[in-house]
């Protein structure tokens, strides 16, 4: 495939978009992209002001794997954001699941790269926190559910992201 061949089937694949996002109207989680989503989520969080940052945020790593603690000073909204979206789209998710979500590879020098999984801490830590805002709650089953409370503010949180979304693109 050329360059040229690429940018036809790009182009393609927009109007094909556009096809059927035409009168499309976003009502849930699952109708926004993962990222716009994720970060107008954060920026909700960050404005409410329910959350709680912790003092060793900072200081922390998220994983074992990992060498330096995160750049972004908002990182622990992000990562809370995104683990309410996996709870929305597939609940009984639990703090195991979420080490072996966030894991990645541990490279070991001259051994071969291993998986390793992330910090639990972070992960119960951010759990509770959506439990005690109301968001989440714990499943009969094992893990942590969206609670309807927590599916309304997602939801609307959502159509929002969307808004901002068209106004870009217009």
């Amino acid at each position: 495939l050329g360059p040229s061949t690429t940018t036809s089937f790009i182009m393609a694949v927009q109007f094909y978009d556009a096809e059927f996002k035409e009168g499309f109207k976003v009502t849930s989680v699952k109708d926004v992209e993962a990222d716009k989503f994720i970060t107008a989520f954060a920026q909700h969080l960050k404005r409410q002001g329910r959350f709680e940052i912790p003092k060793w945020a900072d200081v922390v790593k998220t994983a074992k794997f990992k060498e330096l603690p995160p750049n972004d000073p908002d990182w622990l909204y992000v990562r809370t954001a995104s683990m309410v979206r996996k709870i929305y789209i597939r609940g009984g998710v639990g703090v195991g699941a979420f080490t072996k979500i966030y894991g990645g590879q541990h490279r070991r020098g001259v051994m071969t790269n291993t998986f390793a999984r992330s910090s639990g801490k972070v992960a119960r830590y951010i759990l509770q926190q959506l439990e005690e805002m109301g968001l989440v709650e714990q499943d009969e089953n094992g893990g942590r559910k969206i609670t309807k409370e927590g599916q309304r503010e997602l939801d609307t949180v959502a159509v929002q992201a969307a808004e901002v979304e068209e106004e870009e693109e217009e």
